[in-house]
């Protein structure tokens, strides 16, 4: 499986200190340089630079050998270069949460994942708490609608019905 990340997901796994999930779900991820750029920034918070530091092995860095010059100038680099490279590799999933960058995204027939989904595919398989995750999120800012947020707890407790 082919995953490539923008920022604020590997921000969010970090902080909430499951970073080793995404390594566990899809093997290896691809980051593109102006992700671990943004993630480095002075005025990331410190686990996220100094993870970005000295990343693990799983997380690959490659340079996007061509930037989709038609994406939409609101994006920031970390989203433009995450989607060049995920259709440069033709990536099986983008993890990506802003909501410009995942129209952009879908527009293009990529399949995303933000946040929420792939801690409800850790949570699902035993590596994280959702709820209180959802919680944990809320309080590094983490912005999703209510009916988001509604919708995908109800799929998590649907999941665990399921499951007994």
């Amino acid at each position: 499986m082919i995953v490539v990340a923008d920022t604020s997901p590997l921000n969010y796994f970090i902080r909430l200190g499951h970073a080793d999930v995404l390594r566990e779900i899809y093997g290896r991820v691809l980051v593109p340089h102006s992700v671990l750029i943004e993630m480095r920034h002075p005025e990331a918070p410190l686990a996220v630079s100094a993870w970005a530091s000295a990343p693990p092995g799983w997380l690959e860095e490659m340079q996007v050998r061509q930037l989709d010059a038609s994406l939409v100038a609101e994006l920031g680099d970390g989203e433009r270069e995450a989607i060049s490279l995920a259709l440069e590799v033709r990536a099986d999933v983008l993890l990506i949460d802003e909501r410009a960058g995942r129209r952009e995204a879908e527009a293009r027939h990529l399949k995303v994942a933000g946040t929420l989904a792939v801690l409800l595919q850790a949570s699902l398989r035993g590596y994280v708490d959702f709820p209180e995750a959802i919680k944990r999120l809320r309080q590094f800012g983490f912005r999703a609608s209510r009916p988001v947020e509604a919708l995908m707890l109800a799929r998590y407790e649907l999941a665990k019905k399921v499951k007994r």
